[in-house]
């Protein structure tokens, strides 16, 4: 009786593995979810040091419709999906942009939601998202993101100095300082991040925003595993759920004012 009950428990996992996918046979009952944490408002910590922001609270609301555990491991943005790829975790949750670069490394579920991206940079100094009007400035990019990306393609052979950084909250630092002159990054970041704050005071977004679906992406979505097929679709039909009852849209607003975050 003893050897019948463990070959059923062995079938029965072996049944889970396939229906939550390859990585996530490693944690049965949990959405292990990887996310740079100095992105607010999509992903920061609380002065607790509790991880808090849309990107977590869409995760959270993901894990109860599955009716999952939820994990989280941080990483660097630039180091997200090699950490991806070495099943650190199984699913990346931070704010990244579906891209045709990126769709050809991993694999993405459908589109949660979109925000534009825009420059950030003193008021009144005229400065515009072109190449024209920043040669000779210095902008700070997110390492690994679209906006740097973006920056250096369009920008960096026309005579402008594009500077990666690891963490934003750093280039928020060098700009108030005067070491760059702007940085490119999803509106709602800049917004939360530093002109909502004291240290953004005299700053403001510099023209509309920056277009460009090629690069700077058709709109944020979990990043996967390409042979994770049976856990991407789960957390498709989770995703399509809360956008159906409003969810998607409710934690939007609260983290995001606002901002059609639909998308498109």
């Amino acid at each position: 009786m003893r050897n019948v009950t463990s070959i059923a428990s062995f079938k029965a996992a072996v049944l889970l593995a396939a229906t939550l996918g390859a990585g996530a046979a490693s944690a049965a009952g949990t959405v292990h979810y990887g996310l740079e944490a100095q992105y607010a408002p999509f992903e920061f910590k609380s002065a607790s040091g509790e991880l808090q922001g849309l990107d977590v609270d869409i995760g959270n609301a993901v894990c109860a419709e599955l009716k999952m555990k939820c994990e989280w491991t941080e990483s660097s943005f630039d180091g997200i999906i090699p950490a991806l790829q070495a099943r650190k975790f199984d699913v990346i949750n931070s704010a990244m942009n579906v891209t045709e670069k990126r769709r050809q490394i991993i694999d993405f579920t459908n589109i949660i939601y979109k925000v534009p991206t825009q420059l950030v940079a003193k008021a009144g100094i005229g400065l515009m998202p072109t190449p024209e009007s920043l040669k000779g400035k210095n902008i700070g990019v997110l390492q690994g993101s679209t906006q740097e990306t973006y920056a250096k393609a369009k920008w960096a052979n026309n005579g402008v100095t594009v500077t990666t950084y690891q963490d934003q909250n750093q280039i928020y630092t060098d700009l108030k300082s005067g070491r760059i002159d702007g940085t490119l990054v999803l509106s709602a970041a800049g917004q939360s991040g530093f002109l909502s704050k004291p240290d953004g005071a005299g700053y403001a977004f510099a023209g509309g925003p920056v277009n460009d679906d090629a690069i700077l992406g058709s709109g944020i979505a979990f990043g996967v595993r390409r042979d994770d097929g049976a856990l991407k679709e789960r957390l498709n039909k989770a995703i399509a759920k809360l956008q159906a009852n409003g969810t998607v849209k409710t934690l939007a607003r609260k983290y995001l004012g606002d901002i059609d975050v639909s998308p498109k």
